[in-house]
């Protein structure tokens, strides 16, 4: 497992599309490695963040994803797009528009830079056939909570209008704030929901994230039935360590699918575990046939 402060830094690479994807050969026998014991029962649309992989390119964790009976990728900018429509798969949640994960709406100073590059990004996502972008509230650095949420209204007034005709949905995610990501603003579900009520648009989401709302609040299930309609996605993760979802870590996974798709959701869960395992790809076929209720 890498140390969180590696991990930001990764995501950070990444999320800002700037990362290049690591060119490591695709070992055969790994792929090969990966048991398909039965096709998947279709309640679930399985995706699987990229930026856990590393070492896997993105055409081999393309290949490898098909193998399992998973149809898209998370978190991949427009660079990565062609390969994704080369193996037929949805770019689940699109990023590349953000500043960082702590540079967000929720400060006007980032506003001008952020409108201007998510409507950029909203174009890009909406021509390529896709749907869904990550966006982010930025650390409070010892802004009150209110005043964050006013600002990041205000700021996501301006694009929403945009995505709502190129019909692209605005994800902001929710995360943790005790563990992973220190002071960032967005790491209460009643915050999220509350920007959601003010915004007003159907095509403003949370993206829900188990593990990071498991480490700060909890009563995920509950919180589930409660907000679903403010919930466009979901990210996994085994808590604690944020690796694999499996008997090792506290969370239920099939009772919090079973309940996701009890509220009839039809957008995606993807995996974002870290993998301990040597075989990182069998790790991630496990994961899915776990959440594969």
């Amino acid at each position: 497992m890498k140390q969180p402060s590696n991990r930001r830094k990764m995501i950070k690479h990444i999320l800002t599309g700037s990362a290049v994807v690591a060119a490591t050969p695709f070992v055969p026998s790994i792929a090969s490695s990966v048991a398909i014991n039965k096709k998947l029962k279709g309640n679930i649309n399985h995706s699987v963040c990229k930026w856990c992989f590393d070492g896997i390119s993105l055409e081999d964790l393309s290949i490898a994803a098909k193998k399992i009976g998973i149809t898209a990728i998370d978190l991949v900018g427009p660079s990565g797009w062609e390969t994704l429509k080369k193996h037929g798969l949805d770019s689940s949640m699109c990023n590349g528009a953000e500043i960082s994960l702590v540079k967000g709406w929720n400060d006007p100073q980032y506003h001008t830079t952020l409108i201007e590059s998510y409507t950029k990004h909203i174009d890009l996502v909406a021509d390529a056939g896709y749907k869904n972008l990550i966006c982010f509230s930025g650390n409070r650095n010892g802004m009150d909570d209110m005043v964050g949420l006013k600002n990041c209204v205000a700021g996501l007034k301006q694009i929403m209008p945009h995505a709502e005709k190129r019909g692209v949905i605005i994800h902001m995610e929710l995360l943790n704030s005790k563990v992973d990501h220190k002071d960032y603003m967005c790491d209460k579900s009643a915050w999220g929901v509350e920007l959601c009520k003010q915004l007003g648009s159907p095509n403003f989401k949370l993206l829900y994230d188990i593990y990071h709302m498991q480490v700060d609040e909890g009563d995920v299930i509950h919180t589930i039935q409660q907000h679903h309609q403010y919930f466009g996605h979901y990210h996994t993760a085994g808590v604690p360590g944020r690796n694999e979802i499996d008997e090792t870590q506290e969370l239920n996974y099939p009772a919090i699918m079973r309940a996701i798709v009890a509220t009839g959701f039809k957008g995606y869960v993807a995996q974002e575990f870290i993998p301990r395992a040597a075989n990182k790809l069998d790790s991630l076929n496990k994961a899915v046939r776990i959440c594969d209720v």
